[in-house]
C-alpha cells in the first residue's frame, strides 16, 4: 500500500493529537510532519480551542529526549511507525547479532543502519573511519578492532563478539513519543523503537552530534614547561566438546581444533601455561584464536633418565605431528584435505638423547607462527623450536617457553617485521614510550635490578600514561671520573640516549615532523667548586605533559612535551666508594583543556512594545489608569486574532 494511501484512508486525528503534532513540529523540529487541511477534515478543530491547549498543556514527550546514561536500557527494533517516503530502513548485516543503536545517546557499536533509496543504491549512514585508532599490529589482525583492514572482514561482528571503542563511527538518536507521529515525511534516516515500557519512540538519526567536537592542541615549549606541569600536575572458560553442529568459521579466542592422522583422533592446539605459585606446566590449556600469547611454564623431573626419552613434552616431534583445521567445519569431513593445514617446522629439532649423564635436545621453546585469512580461516602453520641439554640429577627442572603469534596471510614481510604501534594515532595507556635516537626507533627504559639490587643490564619499558619509580645500586668501577660519569648517565637512560619522543603512538621514524625533541638538562660541573671531586648523576626525573585532542568522543593521546632532569652529586675520593644508589623516576601530566560545550539552537524570545495594551486598558477602563490587572485586553485582543484567523481560512 502506498504512504499517500495510507493518509487519505486513515481517519482523521482528533484536536489534541494535532494540537500536540503542532507543538512537536515547533520544538523537535522534525522535517515534514504533515496533518490534512481543515477544509478536507470531517472535524475541524477551532483555532480557539487551539490556543487554550496550546497556553494550559504542552506534553513533555515533544521535548527532543537527553543523552541518557550507559545504563539505561537498550530499546528494540518495533516494526510499526511511519516510514519514509525515500525507501525503508533495514539491517545490512547479516544474521541478528548486530545490535540495534540505542536511542538518545551516543553509541560506540557498528550502527549497521541503512537507507535504501530508489535509484541511486545503497546509502551508508555511517560511513568507514579515516583513522582506524586500534590498528596496532602493522599485517595482522587486530581483535575486535572493526575498522582493521587486515582482518578482511565485510561484516566484523560475525567473528568479534564487541568491537572496540573508536572502531565505528559514533552516532546519536533524537526520539519522541511515537503517537505524536503520523506520518514521517522527514529525509534523514529514522527508526522506530521500543524502550523498557513498551512505549514506542520515533527517533531520527542526528547528523550532527553534539560529541564531533575538537579539542585544541597546545604547543609546549622550553619556556611555559615549567607552568604547564605546575598548573595540571596534580576470565571465563569456553566449552571444548560442541554438542550441535561445528560454526562455518572461527570467531575470536575460538580453540584451535587440530587433527591427529594416525589416531583419527580430534583435539584442540595446546599452549601450555604456568599455574600455581611455582609455575608448574598446565597441559590443558588452549590456545585462543587470533590471540597472539606468549607462556612460560616449569616442569620438574623426579627421573630424568626414564622421562629424557619417553616424556612427549621435552620431544620437538610432539609439537608438529598433527595437523590444523582450517574452520571448525572441517571436522565434519576429515578425509577432505582442503580443510587442513600441515604444521611446516622450520628450524631443525632433533629428538631427545640420553648420553651418559646428560638428556640431550630437549625442548625449552615453542614458537608458532599462524597466519588467517579472515572467515576463510587458517591458511599456514609453521613452528620452530629452541632446544637445551639437561644434566641428569636430583630434582632437576626445565623452564619452557611458548609463543603463538597471528598475522594476516599473504602480509609482505617488511609489514609483519615493523616494530609495533603503541596507538593509531593516539597513545593507548600502558603501551610503550617511544624514542627515536638518530633514524632508530626504540622505547625509553628504566634501570632494573638483580635479587641482590645492583643495577642489572635488564629494562623495564616506560608505558605511557603510568607513572613508575625504579632505583637500584651501582658498582664504581676504577675508572676516571668522565668515563664514570658516560657510565653512569648510560645506566639512567639507557644505552641509547633517547633524543626525540613521539608525539603520537604511530609515528614513523622517517617522518621527523612526528617527533618532538627533548628538553635535557645535564649536571653543571661548573656549579661544584672542588678538585678532587667527581660530579655524578645520581638520579633521572622523566617528566611528560600529555593531552588529549581531537573529538571528545574519540579524543586521542598525544605527547606535548617532554624533559629529562638530572640530578647530581659530588663525591670525594670517588676511587674509594664502592656503591652508588641511583633513582628514576617517571611522571605523566595531563594538560587536557577540555573545550566550552556546544550551544544549542537559539530561541525565539518574543517581546511587545511597552505600551502595546495602552489602547485597550484607557477603552475599558473608562479613562482610568489605575486598572492595570485586568485580564479584558488580553482576553479582546485574542478575540481579535481568532477573527483574523477565520477570515483568512474562510
Amino acid at each position: 500500500m502506498h504512504a499517500d494511501d495510507v493518509t487519505r484512508d486513515a481517519p482523521p486525528p482528533l484536536h489534541p493529537l494535532a494540537e500536540r503534532l503542532a507543538t512537536a513540529a515547533a520544538h523537535f523540529k522534525l522535517v515534514g510532519v504533515s496533518t490534512a487541511p481543515c477544509a478536507v477534515r470531517p472535524m475541524c478543530t477551532s483555532q480557539l480551542e487551539l490556543l487554550q491547549v496550546f497556553f494550559l498543556m504542552l506534553p513533555g514527550g515533544v521535548w527532543p529526549q537527553p543523552a541518557s546514561s550507559p545504563s539505561a536500557p537498550v530499546p528494540t527494533p518495533s516494526d510499526a511507525g511511519p516510514g519514509s517516503p525515500g525507501g525503508t530502513l533495514q539491517s545490512s548485516s547479516e544474521g541478528s547479532e548486530t545490535p540495534w543503536p540505542v536511542p538518545g545517546i551516543s553509541t560506540l557499536g557498528p550502527t549497521a543502519v541503512t537507507l535504501s533509496a530508489p535509484g541511486n543504491g545503497t546509502v551508508h549512514l555511517l560511513p568507514a573511519l579515516p583513522v582506524c585508532v586500534c590498528d596496532l599490529t602493522p599485517g595482522t589482525c587486530d581483535i575486535n578492532c572493526c575498522c582493521d583492514k587486515d582482518c578482511y572482514l565485510l561484516h566484523p561482528r560475525t567473528v568479534f563478539s564487541f568491537c572496540l571503542p573508536g572502531s565505528v563511527r559514533s552516532s546519536s538518536w533524537m526520539c519522541v513519543d511515537n503517537s505524536l507521529i503520523f506520518r514521517s515525511n522527514s529525509p534523514f534516516p529514522s527508526r522506530v523503537f521500543m524502550d523498557s515500557s513498551g512505549i514506542k519512540q520515533f527517533c531520527v538519526l542526528a547528523n550532527n552530534s553534539k560529541l564531533n567536537y575538537f579539542q585544541k592542541l597546545q604547543k609546549v615549549n622550553a619556556t611555559h614547561f615549567e607552568a604547564l606541569a605546575t598548573e595540571f600536575g596534580g576470565g571465563s572458560f569456553t566449552s571444548t566438546i560442541q554438542t550441535q553442529s561445528p560454526p562455518p568459521h572461527y570467531r575470536a579466542g575460538d580453540p584451535i581444533l587440530t587433527y591427529f592422522p594416525e589416531w583419527s583422533v580430534i583435539s584442540l592446539l595446546r599452549q601450555p601455561a604456568g599455574v600455581g605459585a611455582g609455575g608448574f606446566c598446565a597441559e590443558s590449556n588452549p590456545a585462543g584464536f587470533l590471540e597472539s600469547k606468549s607462556t612460560t611454564c616449569a616442569r620438574f623431573f623426579k627421573n630424568l633418565t626414564s622421562s629424557c626419552t619417553s616424556d612427549p613434552a621435552l620431544n620437538a616431534a610432539s609439537y608438529y605431528n598433527f595437523t590444523v583445521l582450517k574452520v571448525p567445519r572441517g571436522m565434519t569431513d576429515l578425509q577432505n584435505m582442503k580443510f587442513q593445514v600441515p604444521v611446516t617446522l622450520v628450524s631443525q629439532a632433533g629428538s631427545p638423547l640420553l648420553s651418559g649423564n646428560t638428556c640431550q635436545n630437549v625442548v625449552s621453546q615453542v614458537i608458532y607462527e599462524i597466519e588467517t585469512n579472515g572467515t576463510l580461516g587458517i591458511q599456514k602453520v609453521s613452528v620452530s623450536f629452541g632446544q637445551t641439554n639437561l644434566t641428569i640429577k636430583p630434582g632437576t627442572s626445565l623452564q619452557q617457553h611458548f609463543l603463538i603469534r597471528f598475522r594476516a596471510f599473504q602480509q609482505n614481510k617488511a609489514a609483519s617485521l615493523t616494530s609495533l604501534r603503541s596507538g593509531n594515532p593516539g597513545y593507548i595507556v600502558g603501551k610503550p614510550l617511544l624514542a627515536l635516537t638518530g633514524d632508530i626507533s626504540h622505547s625509553i627504559t628504566l634501570m632494573k635490578s638483580k635479587g641482590d639490587g645492583i643495577c642489572s643490564v635488564k629494562r623495564h619499558e616506560v608505558q605511557f600514561g603510568v607513572n613508575a619509580i625504579s632505583g637500584c645500586k651501582f658498582r664504581l668501577k676504577k675508572m676516571d671520573c668522565s668515563h664514570l660519569q658516560q657510565e653512569i648517565y648510560e645506566t639512567l637512560h639507557g644505552k641509547t640516549s633517547p633524543e626525540h619522543v613521539a608525539i603520537f603512538g604511530n609515528a614513523d621514524p622517517a617522518q621527523k615532523r612526528e617527533w618532538m625533541r627533548i628538553l635535557s638538562r645535564n649536571c653543571s660541573v661548573s656549579a661544584m667548586h672542588c678538585t678532587s671531586c667527581c660530579v655524578i648523576p645520581v638520579s633521572l626525573e622523566i617528566q611528560v605533559l600529555w593531552a588529549y585532542i581531537g573529538l571528545q568522543s574519540n579524543p586521542q593521546a598525544h605527547v606535548s612535551g617532554t624533559r629529562f632532569l638530572y640530578r647530581c652529586q659530588s663525591i670525594k675520593d670517588y676511587q674509594q666508594v664502592t656503591e652508588v644508589p641511583l633513582t628514576t623516576v617517571v611522571t605523566f601530566v595531563d594538560i587536557t583543556q577540555k573545550p566550552e560545550p556546544p550551544r544549542g539552537q537559539p530561541r525565539i524570545d518574543w517581546k511587545l512594545p511597552f505600551d502595546f495594551f495602552f489602547p485597550f486598558k484607557v477603552a475599558f477602563s473608562r479613562g482610568v489608569d489605575s486598572q492595570k490587572g485586568s485580564a479584558s485586553p488580553v482576553l479582546i485582543l485574542c478575540l481579535l486574532v481568532l477573527g483574523v484567523l477565520k477570515l483568512d481560512t474562510m
